[in-house]
């Protein structure tokens, strides 16, 4: 059965923001007198959400550093470094796509909702889009409270539902939400560790788009 409805996740999905989010990771690092530095795959493989336990694993101790500080200073760093972030791979194909076939397509986000509106208009991509759903603060908590009020207060159908995401925290979204899943794994997560969710991995936007419209088994 077709999905009538794509939910997208933003970082790491459509946007770009991998290398700039390692680089950010090792500013704040040093800019807190850390001698630790990551490379792309050692930041996947310790990336994730919780965002507080992420930044635990990549080693700063919230004695000394409050994750609040933290937080608030990485996203000083990312926010204006991100103007040069081009869309992922394949990204407008993909809206494209499903832009012809007559789905709906809504951003769910982690990103504070005034920061992925920005970001989206900076793209000329906002038209794809019914809506943008973002986080009231920086402190990127679950978007599970925000989808389900979306879909109910829609009265949108979890079934004909698809989730487009970069992360395990996305399956799990998608899980909790009741809707289908495919995670590419070109974004901040490892592929090996998208697997470990069972739902459908793909390497990149235009083969998401190309399974989910040919009607791929997006529910596990």
């Amino acid at each position: 059965m077709r999905p009538e409805l794509i939910l997208w996740d933003w970082n790491g999905t459509l946007l770009d923001d991998v290398q700039l989010c390692v680089d950010a990771l090792n500013r704040l690092l040093a800019r807190y007198g850390y001698p630790q530095r990551y490379d792309r795959d050692q930041y996947r493989a310790i990336f994730g959400f919780p965002v507080e336990e992420y930044y635990q694993r990549a080693g700063f101790d919230f004695a000394r550093h409050p994750f609040a500080d933290l937080a608030q200073s990485y996203m000083e760093d990312y926010i204006p470094a991100s103007v040069a972030c081009p869309l992922a791979d394949g990204a407008r194909d993909a809206l494209d796509a499903f832009a012809a076939a007559g789905l709906r397509q809504v951003i769910l986000s982690a990103s504070p909702v005034t920061t992925l509106e920005r970001q989206v208009a900076e793209r000329g991509v906002a038209p794809c889009f019914d809506r943008l759903l973002g986080l009231g603060d920086i402190y990127a908590k679950s978007k599970v409270d925000l989808g389900l009020r979306f879909l109910q207060e829609g009265g949108v159908d979890p079934a004909r539902t698809v989730m487009i995401g970069d992360s395990t925290h996305d399956f799990e979204v998608a899980r909790a939400l009741g809707v289908g899943c495919v995670l590419q794994s070109s974004g901040h997560q490892s592929p090996e560790a998208l697997r470990t969710t069972g739902a459908p991995v793909v390497r990149n936007l235009r083969e998401a788009a190309a399974y989910i419209l040919e009607g791929g088994n997006c529910h596990v």
